[in-house]
């Protein structure tokens, strides 16, 4: 699957669009067709784990109805929209939406969620604080696309709905099957469904100053790092107690910009950070932990039954100098004994025969695999 991108390239697209203006293109996945169906969906919002709701327009009004929804009579043939986040953690056909947005940087990602819109569905005008790429699936809908504007009004029809007032469009179209919208941030839009429409949105979140320094403040303490008292053995006397003084502010300061100097340090935190995954995984723990020891036998039965160790789906991962890797919030060293199977696994292949039979060489390696296995992140295809 990947994008005709018409008189673009990625890079040009990165160059004239990224986080800085909408764009369209029509057909871009031809012959595009749903990876998942409105039943399978609202399966999903049946389930406690994943994140779902419903947003319903009564005349000038909005209800909100969070998952799990057990049933989806009561709200009639028009005007709802189902919402389901992370449906790339369920469905592998979901997940290879991403695969041609991967001239992003896999960290920038958040989730692929999916949306079924009766006619006159939609949540109403609003903006995000992220990047979206909306891929059009079955049925039609009407989007209409903003400008950034600092005028206009944050309206809140409902306690868990955003929205904001009337703005002008600077797209104003009817997406069909395999069109494809981008959206930066805080330009506001709203999509409404013509008819029964399928939509799959691939969210790109940033991190901001809060979250980056919160998390980090968070690391330090989980792993206990300087947590020593500021040292002011040297103080001098003062006739001034109500003061911070020059000094001092710039003592402390010293010793803040030191833990930022730490860039082992950070490459830890940012790795952990930028690969926590924020909804629920179809994990499956072994019923018991294997051994170094038994891998080999395991692997050779893997072998012999020409079988593989597929990655759960929805996994994020990131490289860092080539040294280390991390998986949903693990670290794991890289050696040059373990780079080709660290980076199978950065790149979240299936682990088939050949590579397994190529990694059983070296003890890393089978370390390597003991621990992805036994904490759930590759299992038996």
């Amino acid at each position: 699957m990947i994008i005709e991108w018409k008189d673009l390239t990625p890079e040009l697209f990165l160059e004239q669009y990224w986080q800085k203006k909408p764009l369209l293109i029509k057909g871009a996945f031809p012959d595009f067709n749903d990876p998942v169906d409105p039943d399978e969906l609202a399966g999903l919002a049946m389930e406690d784990m994943i994140e779902s709701r419903i947003v319903q327009r009564l005349g000038n009004e909005w209800n909100v109805e969070h998952g799990p929804i057990p049933d989806f009579e009561p709200f009639g043939d028009e005007n709802w929209t189902l919402l389901v986040q992370a449906v790339n953690h369920w469905f592998e056909d979901v997940d290879s939406l991403i695969t041609p947005f991967r001239f992003i940087p896999n960290w920038r990602i958040d989730d692929v969620m999916v949306s079924f819109s009766t006619p006159g569905g939609g949540v109403g005008p609003h903006l995000d604080q992220y990047d979206v790429f909306i891929i059009q699936g079955s049925g039609k809908r009407h989007w209409r696309v903003g400008k950034p504007d600092h005028g206009l009004q944050n309206l809140l029809p409902h306690p868990d709905l955003k929205q904001v007032s009337a703005f002008s469009s600077c797209i104003d179209v009817t997406t069909e099957a395999g069109d494809l919208l981008y959206i930066p941030p805080h330009h506001p839009h709203d999509g409404v469904a013509i008819d029964n429409a399928m939509n799959y949105s691939i969210g790109f979140q940033a991190p901001n100053p809060q979250e980056l320094f919160g998390g980090l403040a968070d690391y330090m303490l989980d792993e206990d790092l300087y947590g020593k008292r500021l040292d002011d053995s040297q103080r001098s006397y003062t006739d001034s107690p109500e003061h911070l003084s020059t000094k001092d502010f710039q003592h402390i300061k010293n010793q803040m910009q030191h833990v930022l100097n730490n860039e082992d340090m950070l490459e830890d935190f940012l790795g952990q950070h930028l690969t926590s995954v924020h909804h629920a995984l179809d994990v499956g723990l072994p019923d018991d932990p294997i051994s170094i020891d038994e891998l080999p036998d395991i692997i050779e039965q893997i072998i012999e039954d020409d079988g593989a160790l597929e990655p759960v789906l929805g996994i994020k991962t990131l490289v860092i100098e080539q040294r280390k890797l991390f998986i949903n919030g693990e670290r794991f060293a890289i050696y040059e004994e373990t780079h080709d199977l660290a980076f199978a696994m950065a790149n979240k292949q299936h682990l088939n025969s050949e590579l397994l039979k190529s990694a059983m060489s070296n003890l890393k390696n089978l370390e390597l695999l003991t621990r992805v296995i036994n904490i759930g992140l590759w299992q038996l295809a």
